[in-house]
């Protein structure tokens, strides 16, 4: 870490960019698991509900 930046709107800028990047990646993330979640649960919960009528 001997370099340092000649000037602070690039490293904020670059910093903003790897932010951003970071956001859309983890919120793709969290949304293929949301995915998966509601359709294993979705088939399961019909099943348990129908079945804890029943009972």
């Amino acid at each position: 870490m001997t370099k340092k930046p000649s000037s602070g709107k690039s490293t904020q800028t670059a910093r903003d960019d790897r932010l951003k990047a970071a956001l859309k990646a983890n919120m793709a993330k969290r949304k293929a698991q949301a995915r998966a979640r509601s359709g294993d649960n979705s088939g399961e919960s019909k099943d348990n509900k129908s079945t804890s009528k029943g009972s």
